[in-house]
């Protein structure tokens, strides 16, 4: 590399220049890991189509979400009928998808759906500002339960689905199953659609064991 910054030392640029090269190394690999993913075979069929609820409460079929697109992102917001606040990290890497709905959805369709009431994921969403979410209600489906989203206790898991719908029907296509993977600390299923890490990562203190709060 032939680019310096003002003052550095040679100890600074030698070793940045081996990051780089590790930099790019990574680069290469995450396109390796998506031609994979996107070298998928067919997922399993939806079982159901799924009557979720919109925020008016009125019937919102999973076939329905498509819109005019063929592939469909579904995120699992953490925040049953009983919990008296959404999940906080659920809602931290909500804060950073909303602004990027306008954008996704010209090329895929996104849902973000809950085990809580339509009535109470309009609060929700009124209260967080999330303007461009689309939010729905997963009660009285299987939904949660059938793409890891949902424990046997009922317990809420922050799950990411994605669905392709073609001539054949629904089928699913990916889902951020390192969730359910071995971890020192954060399974980390989400981290390449969430900004707030990945910039963290480019700084001095790195993530630590920072947490976000609710805002």
């Amino acid at each position: 590399m032939t680019v310096s910054l003002p003052n550095e030392s040679t100890e600074y640029r030698l070793a940045r220049n081996a990051l780089l090269a590790a930099e790019i190394d990574l680069r290469t690999k995450i396109e390796e890991v998506a031609a994979l993913r996107r070298a998928l075979p067919t997922g399993g069929q939806l079982p159901e189509d799924y009557v979720f609820r919109d925020l008016r409460n009125e019937a919102a079929p999973m076939s329905s979400l498509f819109g005019a697109q063929n592939t469909l992102i579904i995120y699992s917001l953490m925040y049953r009928t009983d919990a008296t606040a959404p999940c906080p990290m659920c809602s931290a890497f909500l804060d950073a998808l909303n602004s990027q709905v306008d954008h996704l959805s010209q090329k895929v369709s996104l849902a973000v759906v809950a085990q809580n009431t339509p009535e109470m994921l309009l609060t929700l969403k009124d209260r967080m500002g999330w303007n461009s979410l689309p939010l729905y209600s997963a009660l009285g489906t299987a939904y949660q339960n059938d793409y890891l989203a949902e424990s046997e206790d009922g317990s809420q898991l922050p799950i990411l689905n994605v669905f392709q719908k073609d001539a054949a029907g629904i089928h699913h296509f990916w889902s951020s199953e390192m969730f359910f993977a071995p971890s020192d600390w954060h399974p980390r299923h989400i981290d390449a659609a969430w900004p707030l890490w990945n910039l963290l990562d480019f700084t001095p203190g790195g993530r630590g064991d920072f947490m976000p709060p609710l805002r």
